[in-house]
């Protein structure tokens, strides 16, 4: 009867060991889950920020002060356009396309092995490669 109470004991004391160290490790990933919120605030909050400053970057009426202010250019006249017709004419350059492989294989059929599996010279009848009878 001692010896079942001692086992009975034992199982419980490693039954609440077990317990505790699932409570540990669930108490630190909820740790972690919070901290990752946390970062995950942390970085949606920098978004917004960037994409207000960027609204801001690319307001039209900025982009069009500091034009005025940095760039000495006016606005464009149709008579600083001219036609097509009236461009000079490229120099007309012949470009020679690259040699065919597959036709000069076509030609000189003796030259190149088609497969490159198949060695020109077999092995003696009889014998097999790679055993040695």
């Amino acid at each position: 009867m001692r010896l079942l109470n001692f086992c009975v004991l034992a199982m419980l004391v490693f039954a609440a060991a077990y317990v505790y160290e699932i409570k540990f490790e669930s108490t630190l990933r909820a740790e972690r889950i919070a901290k990752m919120r946390g970062d995950i605030r942390r970085e949606r909050d920098a978004v917004a920020a960037l994409r207000a400053e960027w609204a801001t970057l690319e307001n039209p009426a900025r982009i069009q002060g500091l034009v005025r202010r940095h760039l000495p250019l006016g606005p464009t006249h149709p008579a600083q356009f001219d036609s097509l017709d009236r461009l000079p004419e490229r120099a007309l350059q012949i470009v020679q396309p690259p040699p065919d492989e597959i036709a000069t294989m076509f030609e000189n059929p003796d030259d190149v092995d088609p497969t490159g599996s198949v060695p020109e010279e077999g092995p003696p009848t009889g014998t097999l490669p790679g055993r040695d009878d």
